[in-house]
């Protein structure tokens, strides 16, 4: 059963195969002009419109993949490809959605003949950000085996975690990580293939360039029901161990039809750059998932490693209408000047993963005349709430709720909070959980009931709603500090900080003192130009530097300066590390 985004699209669109010419409306927000939205008029539009289909059998590559291909035979689409690579030395790829289908299929005869893999087994893959990880994602959808992605960044203790919760029958990955494996192998009974993506081939391993090469291109997709388990993601372990959450066909396939019609605004003449690491759920979410839903281009820069100036001189080079980055990335591209950039075809920028610095925000507009809009959700859900085009932007702000969620702010005891009041983030899921929330965690039941409260799911973040419905992060549920009876976000004291110009980035956590319980201690990451001035007086300037821009009792009254902030694979700033070393001290 074809998916409703592509009959929307049909629909809605007529395949145009050229971009509706730019709009320009003047909105109240003190940023002056948006860009009109493509899909949608307005905020309260999405929600009148937005009516998903979940039907009893669905499956993303054969109801969606498939379904593109064949509207780009007919001629229906741009001549954008689906699917674009490019490297620091210069490799390019370029797919269709035909030539994705008929490789993916290969990558799927090869999971089933080969490594003997059935409907509901799990297969961990591990690959940077090149074309094969696409291959793997779109055959796992094929055969109805479950995809575990992970990061290059795993050690083998990582691995063997992962390995033996999961239960994997299969592992995918390169020569860097191939070792590690090995060396951890024996203690995975589960395990019964391994295939190497590499040039070279190893003992002990299967060659997916060699076996891919002579597979057969033709491959039925695998009936799977729209409750069927898809994938799963280890999540980014800010606190605890990594819990392993999954989530079924229609809750990524179809859920996220939310993030790539109305939240990235995408059609299928846009070409969208994700930067996300492959072992994020957010690399599902916008690299895969949501643009291919809406039949556009996915774009692609592997780099070994971040690196600002690539990705600004790519962002001018190629013909790219949409990025999405985490605000990690974004500190770092406004370090540079970004007056000599020319993005000729930029239009949407959109920013997940943590909250935006309002600093940050400001510093990109000024420069290159683009706003930034953020979005918030987690592994365990799809976009929860975001600001989407034609909204006024509220520096700070997450936006409103996606249609669909049924967003509160509720206390301890599920009361639903006024305005203004702080409480917990949460999403109503009962007397109807909805469909795009995760199924649960992996072989823990304890744990999945406990993130039910009443009727709500609870996310563990601390929020609340202002007097427009707009939502606004506090922070997780600890990290929020208490001190002297106050209740501190670490958000708003970063932020504070990262207004001046000697901060690159900042965490605050809650330290012990004697008199307050806690107070709030910063560790900051300084800029280039400030490395060597005298620490105490810059502590002071910058204490007073909050003191001024926010709240006083906000400001930190301890403070480190560090090279860098420990961050999970995603990006996000391990506050929790932070935070156990402070009171380990007592």
């Amino acid at each position: 059963m074809a998916l409703a985004a592509v009959h929307f699209f049909l629909k809605t669109q007529g395949c145009r195969s050229l971009r509706t010419p730019i709009r320009f409306f003047q909105y109240t927000n003190k940023g002056g002009t948006l860009l009109a939205p493509q899909n949608f008029s307005d905020y309260e539009s999405i929600k009148q419109q937005y009516k998903p289909e979940i039907p009893e059998y669905f499956n993303f590559a054969r109801d969606v993949l498939d379904k593109w291909t064949a509207v780009e035979k007919e001629g229906k689409r741009p001549t954008n490809p689906a699917f674009w690579w490019v490297n620091d030395n210069g490799d390019e790829v370029r797919w269709s959605f035909e030539e994705l289908g008929v490789l993916s299929r290969k990558v799927a005869n090869v999971l089933f003949e080969v490594c003997g893999l059935q409907k509901g087994d799990r297969v961990i893959l591990i690959l940077p950000r090149i074309p094969e990880w696409w291959l793997v994602n779109m055959a796992c959808m094929r055969t109805g085996t479950i995809l575990i992605p992970g990061t290059s960044q795993l050690t083998a203790k990582d691995l063997l975690h992962r390995l033996q919760m999961s239960k994997a029958k299969c592992i995918i990955t390169d020569d860097v990580l191939a070792p590690a494996v090995d060396s951890i192998e024996s203690e995975c009974q589960f395990l019964k293939s391994k295939l190497l993506v590499a040039e070279d081939h190893k003992k002990g391993w299967l060659s997916f360039k060699e076996l891919i090469k002579y597979a057969s291109a033709d491959h039925s997709c695998v009936n799977t029901k729209h409750q069927d388990l898809m994938s799963a993601f280890f999540t980014s372990g800010t606190t605890g161990s990594p819990k392993m959450t999954e989530h079924s066909h229609s809750s990524h396939g179809i859920g996220l039809t939310v993030t790539g019609r109305y939240w990235l605004d995408l059609t299928s003449s846009d070409i969208l750059w994700n930067t996300s690491d492959t072992g994020w759920a957010k690399s599902a979410w916008s690299s895969v998932l949501a643009p291919w839903i809406q039949g556009a281009c996915v774009f692609v820069h592997h780099m070994p490693r971040f690196d600002a100036r690539t990705v600004l001189d790519s962002l001018s080079r190629y013909p790219i209408t949409t990025v999405c980055s985490a605000p990690t990335a974004y500190r770092m591209l406004v370090q540079h000047d970004l007056t000599s950039c020319k993005f000729k075809s930029l239009q949407h920028c959109v920013s997940a993963g943590e909250p935006i610095n309002p600093e940050v925000m400001g510093k990109w507009k000024t420069q290159t005349g683009l706003d930034i809009y953020e979005g918030y959700g987690q592994t365990e859900t799809v976009l929860v709430c975001g600001t989407f085009k034609g909204m006024q932007i509220k520096p700070g702000s997450m936006g409103k709720p996606s249609p669909d969620y049924n967003v509160q702010i509720i206390d301890e005891n599920c009361n639903i909070l006024p305005p203004g009041e702080e409480g917990d983030i949460a999403i109503k899921v009962k007397p109807k959980k909805p469909f795009c929330l995760f199924t649960g965690y992996a072989d823990d039941p304890e744990k999945t009931d406990s993130t039910i409260r009443g009727s709500f799911y609870i996310t563990g973040d601390r929020g609340f709603v202002d007097e427009d419905g707009y939502f606004w992060f506090v922070g997780r549920a600890d990290d929020v500090i208490n001190s002297a009876g106050y209740r501190i976000g670490p958000f708003e004291v970063e932020s504070a900080l990262t207004e001046h110009p000697a901060v690159v980035e900042s965490a605050a956590v809650s330290s012990p003192d004697p008199i307050r319980g806690e107070v709030v201690k910063a560790f900051v990451v300084l800029a280039p130009d400030y490395l060597s001035q005298d620490p105490e007086k810059l502590i002071t300037e910058l204490q007073d530097h909050v003191k001024k821009v926010t709240a006083p009792y906000k400001y930190p009254r301890k403070m480190e300066f560090v090279q860098q902030l420990p961050k999970t694979v995603s990006g996000k700033i391990k506050r929790n590390e932070l935070r156990k070393k402070e009171w380990e001290k007592i």
